[in-house]
């Protein structure tokens, strides 16, 4: 199915909505515009799997463009439109694009990275131009709306978020079969009972893997999408009540801004039209998921997976209740957690988190990070660490790279955050390890908290006793700095690296 069979039998039918400006697109303006895009790509010369790469805001034109690379055998690359010219330089380089598409509103990034791309053979632009763009718009003006007559499956090609080095190309093989036939595993339909009457809200950026990836598959199969062009927690409570929605995608820290409104803005608007709020790309402390479940009722489920494909975990909120914490149970592979030396350990027990059997995929042009993410059986690991319950729920632990080795103990910072997260006076939190002359590493809080004018040694005194009442002190910050703003990703993963690095960098200047 496509979103040409869904133009044909209804063609007025709201494909998306951009929720901020109450835009509507249609089914059929969606295939048009994406016919004419296709066309403009093939006339460049463009053939099955070549790659473009695009740099937009939630733009009411990005389905358009997707679905033109979709259905002429590409591979679309969407970037994250907060990163810098040099990184946004470097995954157009990495994934070879030949065309680049982007907005005026990214227009100061763009051209400060346009002599670091020179193998570009075209770029454009919507809403205005700069030197070395071409209008979008007048460029697809002389092609028609009608279908390719070679049209072939595309896919999308996205890079990691970046938060631990230079951002990964995670590349899978293209769908070897025509044009329409492809289905995948469309969760949102299959897993989520989403249908053509449903609702779909997507609060996050679209370039980020899942909500592109569900959103797409709603698209394909007639369901009408409400894009949030940005966050906001009251703003996303008032878009489920206005278009009833059925059907949504959430991150821990939505959760969080949401059950941090007052309580009478909270209970303000409609929700019960949700059928079901997925949520992934970030532990969601237990607290924050029993809240959520007690407000929005047993219509929360969760899943634990990642761009690589590799394997797919999830839970509803009944399975959740019975196993407080877990991320789920596989259904389309097998779960080993493995020590240090690659031996299984028993249940349990913490270790690297290896899916068998749900996939492969490569990091783009990088061999080496591509085979350390391999086991000897062949498993592959997206790097977390976690554990098995003994009914085969899986629960995480942390990202490897973020434990602390302080004194010899194995500290994971994730139980430290779940905690202050809870606090009334905190709005993000991270905790990482810093250099320590005896202990080798020390663990660090830094804390947003609601008001910086609070932010000083009466609270960090309320703070660490908050934390030290609920876990071992051991595990607790042993100090807590204060920011009016942690560096988190929109899709709810935070630039820890940055804080980490800034604080390592410091204690070797001293």
């Amino acid at each position: 199915m496509t979103p040409a069979d869904v133009a044909a039998q209804t063609p007025h039918k709201p494909a998306y909505i951009i929720a901020d400006t109450d835009e509507v697109v249609t089914f059929a303006e969606l295939e048009a515009t994406a016919n004419q895009t296709a066309h403009l790509l093939r006339s460049l010369g463009l053939k099955r799997g070549d790659h473009i790469a695009i740099l937009l805001e939630n733009h009411p034109r990005f389905f358009q463009i997707c679905w033109a690379a979709q259905r002429a055998g590409l591979y679309y690359t969407a970037i994250s439109w907060r990163l810098q010219p040099a990184e946004v330089a470097y995954i157009v380089n990495n994934c070879e694009a030949r065309v680049f598409i982007t907005s005026s509103a990214r227009a100061d990034v763009v051209q400060a990275a346009l002599d670091d791309t020179p193998n570009l053979e075209a770029r454009f632009m919507l809403d205005g131009v700069i030197d070395g763009f071409t209008s979008f718009e007048a460029a697809i003006e002389r092609f028609p709306t009608t279908p390719l007559a070679d049209p072939a499956e595309g896919a999308s090609m996205l890079y990691s978020s970046g938060t631990t080095g230079y951002p990964k190309g995670i590349k899978r093989p293209l769908p070897e079969v025509p044009y329409g036939e492809f289905e995948g595993v469309a969760v949102i339909k299959t897993l989520y009972g989403a249908d053509a009457d449903s609702v779909y809200l997507s609060p996050a950026p679209l370039y980020h893997a899942a909500p592109l990836g569900f959103t797409m598959a709603c698209l394909r199969n007639g369901i009408t999408v409400v894009v949030m062009q940005h966050f906001e927690a009251e703003f996303a409570l008032q878009c489920i009540e206005r278009y009833r929605v059925t059907h949504s995608q959430w991150v821990p820290t939505m959760f969080v801004r949401m059950l941090k409104l007052p309580q009478e803005v909270r209970l303000r608007y409609d929700v019960s039209s949700l059928e079901v709020a997925i949520h992934a790309a970030a532990p969601c402390p237990v607290p924050i998921k029993r809240a959520m479940i007690d407000w929005w009722g047993p219509v929360i489920y969760e899943y634990y997976a990642g761009t690589e494909g590799n394997g797919f975990v999830q839970l509803n909120s009944h399975e959740w209740l019975a196993h407080p914490g877990s991320v789920g149970k596989p259904l389309n592979c097998e779960v080993h957690i493995c020590d240090d030396n690659g031996d299984e350990v028993p249940v349990g027990e913490s270790g690297t988190i290896y899916f068998g059997g749900g996939g492969q995929f490569e990091y783009y042009k990088d061999a080496q990070k591509t085979a350390g993410s391999r086991h000897p059986q062949g498993w592959t690991t997206l790097g977390d660490v976690g554990y098995l319950d003994e009914d085969g729920y899986l629960y995480l632990t942390d990202r490897k790279h973020f434990m602390i080795i302080s004194g010899g103990v194995n500290i994971y910072p994730q139980e430290a955050e779940n905690v202050l997260i809870t606090h009334d006076k905190v709005v993000d939190v991270a905790v990482f390890g810093i250099p320590n002359a005896e202990f080798g590493e020390e663990v660090k809080a830094v804390v947003q908290p609601h008001d910086m004018s609070e932010a000083d040694t009466v609270l960090e005194v309320e703070l660490l006793d908050y934390c030290r009442a609920q876990l071992s002190h051991i595990k607790c910050p042993r100090s807590i700095d204060f920011r009016a703003e942690l560096p988190r990703h929109p899709t709810g993963k935070l630039y820890k690296r940055l804080l980490k690095d800034e604080y390592w960098a410091a204690a070797n200047d001293a």
